[in-house]
């Protein structure tokens, strides 16, 4: 369905018609200052730091800083240098992904070509004059860019077009004749990617160039995707990389290996050779070992990532860090250790591992400085050779900052939106100590309507995080935000089959989701209201990806909650398996037959089983190009509730993906204020005069 103007929407309900005008400020809480409120509009002031890249002495950090166009409704970024030294901050240029050369002097980038629809290509700026130069002519965007050691070459990655399968041949078109378009053929097993769309044919590989410019020079070939980050031995003469390159890899594709190229040659070694992913491969500076991630695929839902290393010809691998019991997702050199992140308990850490895997935190509390529509964990790091590390982080006030720490107390070097934030009344989120009724612990945080007078309560959102091997933490999120300035206390959680507790604790859930998570989700709930902040008779849920699952999940199990909007669901595991574009995924990882050996263990566990249940009003939100929960998801519930009578609207946000649903700032503000005004009609509380729960 179309939205309207600043996209808002209209939508019908089954008992009676009414417009849902999602604003792009919801109505205030009357607890707050209007002028003081965090509203819709504030979307588009917001920036963050993000992708923090220290220069190899340590002294400069270039960093991307991320905003909004309010004329274009996007995300732009820019890159910025910051000198340690002085704190003296610079605007470089338009663009993304700065890589520092070897010598500290040059800075390589993705950037915009010159002239109208120009598309992403490969710069070169030298810091000392200014001068800036376009490598490349490219058709499609480089990736992964990788110096030489001796800084006269940079490696990239990019897509290569190919044929495809040909069937057949049209007639021949007369000249002039307006025909219509020709056949599209697909016979790749995962035939579209959520946020890419429908796969042209083509594949990943590496490419090189002079740092001078020139024509770039292709290095692997074949009908696979060789994949970034690229990483040089130190002399110059090999790439090493991670690529999947089995005769059966569509159909095996969590097998990539750690691959290494000459590059004089163009022989392809394979370096690691165990059933699972290994990935991220990165050479010591001395050239002798390769530290790597990955796992043995053991076809459970959730593995932790180890970090391994072995030596240069790719013997003698051993995981370092098998008894921290969390999944490493960075790894970087520093002299003969290694720096590495993870998220632990809800928040992410960096920490420097020993080759005898000890383990030293070095920061904490990092955080993304995009995407932060909601609170999950996330933050990019960098580290030079004399220890220093860059990284970004911040709290649920705010999107990230760039900070840096050499050992000694952290030291914040940007406050990118402390100056109009000052004038905004933010909700304070605070830890709920939460117990499951099988006595675990479970974190879960709670937002707190700013002004909220003490012994008063506030109606509750209980927000639900995807994945559901994800975590959630007290991070920025800008739906908690808007939620708690429009008068509502927020609760979110991370409950059985999060991560970052351990492999045993996400696990608890395999095969076997949704099912007692629900329980740590009502316990975190019964714990809100006993705190005295939740009001008990005015109870919401929502939740996205595997939140929206859960959402559905919860209002087949209990009348309990007022109104619900399960946010891009999952509703039938026996469609949703065969629709998704990992094809291969969920009737391998989450089920232990196929949808047509065993169609009952899927139908079981779908929400679209519980629907003759549901009584709560129920809001179903999904992006039009949702590739990974499709739209037909969201639709079969919806059409289920419309033909029970049960309350329901269908909100569609046009050219949005999965991973993109909240992706442009009046799409994300126009889908919090819809759902503010699905709960406000079912809320028993309204506020006098309130014109947005009438």
């Amino acid at each position: 369905m179309a939205l309207t103007s600043r996209a808002a929407a209209l939508f019908l309900l089954t008992a009676a018609p009414f417009a849902l005008v999602a604003s792009p400020a919801p109505v205030l809480a009357a607890s707050a200052a209007p002028e003081r409120s965090f509203t819709g509009d504030d979307l588009f002031k917001l920036e963050g730091a993000t992708d923090p890249q220290i220069s190899p002495d340590g002294s400069k950090v270039a960093y991307v800083r991320s905003s909004a166009d309010v004329m274009a409704d996007k995300e732009v970024r820019t890159i910025w240098l910051v000198d340690l030294a002085s704190g003296r901050h610079t605007p470089l240029v338009a663009g993304g992904s700065p890589r520092w050369s070897p010598d500290g002097k040059r800075i390589a980038y993705v950037g915009r070509g010159s002239g109208e629809g120009a598309g992403p290509e490969l710069h070169v700026r030298w810091l000392d004059s200014g001068a800036d130069a376009k490598l490349t002519t490219l058709v499609e965007a480089p990736g992964g860019l990788s110096w030489s050691p001796d800084g006269k070459a940079i490696a990239f990655t990019m897509r290569v077009a190919d044929e495809g399968l040909k069937l057949g041949k049209a007639p021949d078109k007369p000249e002039g004749a307006k025909w219509a378009d020709g056949l599209e053929i697909i016979d790749r097993v995962t035939y579209r990617y959520d946020d890419a769309g429908y796969i042209a044919p083509g594949f990943d590989h590496l490419f090189l160039i002079s740092a001078e410019g020139g024509a770039s020079r292709q290095l692997t070939f074949g009908k696979f995707d060789d994949g970034a980050p690229l990483s040089w031995t130190p002399d110059g003469r090999s790439v090493v990389f991670s690529a999947n390159r089995r005769a059966d890899w569509e159909r095996e594709a969590n097998d990539s290996e750690v691959w290494s190229l000459d590059v004089g040659s163009g022989a392809l070694t394979q370096l690691t050779k165990r059933y699972g992913p290994d990935g991220n491969p990165q050479v010591s500076p001395d050239g002798r070992m390769i530290a790597y991630l990955g796992f043995d695929d053991k076809y459970r839902s959730y593995e932790n990532n180890q970090l391994y290393v072995m030596n240069r010809d790719g013997s003698g691998a051993r995981s370092l860090t098998a008894k921290l019991d969390r999944s490493i997702d960075g790894v970087m050199w520093s002299g003969n250790a290694l720096v590495v992140s993870y998220d632990d308990k809800g928040e992410k850490k960096v920490a420097r591992i020993g080759l005898d895997g000890s383990t030293k935190l070095l920061a904490s509390g990092l955080s993304a400085g995009t995407g932060y529509d909601r609170p999950y964990t996330g933050g990019d790091y960098s580290v030079a050779r004399n220890g220093t590390v860059a990284y970004t982080a911040s709290g649920p006030d705010r999107p990230a900052d760039l900070w840096v720490t050499s050992g000694g107390a952290p030291r914040k070097l940007t406050g990118l939106n402390a100056t109009w934030l000052a004038d905004k009344a933010m909700a304070p989120v605070r830890k709920l100590p939460v117990t499951a009724p099988d006595g675990r612990a479970i974190d879960a945080w709670l937002a707190v309507p700013p002004g909220l007078q003490p012994g008063k309560r506030a109606p509750l959102i209980l927000e639900i995080h995807g994945g559901p091997n994800a975590a959630y933490g007290p991070a920025f999120s800008t739906d908690v935000q808007l939620y708690a300035a429009h008068g509502y206390a927020v609760l979110y959680t991370n409950p059985r089959g999060s991560t970052s507790y351990g492999a045993e604790f996400a696990n608890l859930i395999d095969r076997a989701y949704p099912g007692t998570d629900y329980d740590d989700l009502i316990a975190a709930v019964d714990a809100a209201i006993a705190s005295g902040v939740a009001d008990p008779d005015n109870l919401f849920v929502t939740g996205g990806s595997g939140g929206g699952v859960l959402t559905a999940w919860i209002v087949g199990k209990t009348d309990r909650f007022k109104a619900a909007a399960t946010q891009k669901p999952v509703i039938n595991w026996l469609s949703e398996a065969l629709t998704m574009d990992g094809t291969t995924f969920t009737s391998r990882y989450w089920f232990d037959k196929k949808p047509w050996e065993d169609p009952m263990a899927y139908w079981s566990r779908s929400p679209l089983s519980l629907v003759g249940n549901v009584k709560t009003p129920t809001l179903v939100v999904v992006g039009s190009e949702d590739y990974r929960t499709p739209v037909s998801e969201a639709e079969q519930y919806y059409a289920a509730l419309q033909i029970r009578g049960v309350p329901t609207a269908l909100v569609k946000v046009p050219g949005a993906s999965h991973h993109g649903l909240a992706g442009r700032p009046s799409q994300s503000a126009a889908k919090a204020a819809a759902i503010l005004a699905w709960f406000d009609k079912y809320r028993t509380d309204k506020p006098a005069g309130d014109a947005a729960a009438k």
